[in-house]
Formats: structure tokens, sequence, C-alpha cells
């Protein structure tokens, strides 16, 4: 199974994004999406260290609570 991260674009040099979700950074490659229009602030999906698709915030917001819904209910129970 593949998992693509939602993350907010902070800094753009080249094809190189300065990306950041939960309080994490990471590099991210933007060669995938250079026909897109990408700023600081927009938010992409990530896989593997490249940025594959362009999200609106909600979107990324949305992602995010069903990502956290799952980790929630999938921590282990204190016996």
């Amino acid at each position: 199974m593949c998992l693509a991260i939602p993350m907010k674009i902070k800094a753009i040099d080249g094809f190189v994004a300065k990306c950041e979700a939960k309080g994490v950074e990471r590099d991210v490659s933007l060669f995938m999406l250079q026909d897109e229009e990408l700023s600081v602030n927009d938010h992409v999906m990530v896989h593997v260290g490249y940025a594959i698709q362009k999200m609106t915030e909600e979107e990324a917001r949305s992602s995010w609570e069903l990502f956290d819904q799952i980790l929630a209910e999938t921590e282990p129970v204190d016996a």
C-alpha cells in the first residue's frame, strides 16, 4: 500500500520546496508538478519525496482529520 501525505509549502527554490506537516519539515521535489503554478502556502500531496498533486487547504485538512482518526483508533489500549 502506498501513502501520500498532505504538506504545506514553506519555501521554493527551483524544483525543490521546503514543506511542513504536523511540525515536520522535508525537502520535496516539485519536478512532477513543473507544469503547475505553485506558491508558498500552497498544499501538495507528497509521496516518497515527490509532490504528486496540488490540493486545496480544505482537502489537506480533511486528509489529516482522517489520518488522525485512523491513528486514534489503532493505538493500543492499556490492559
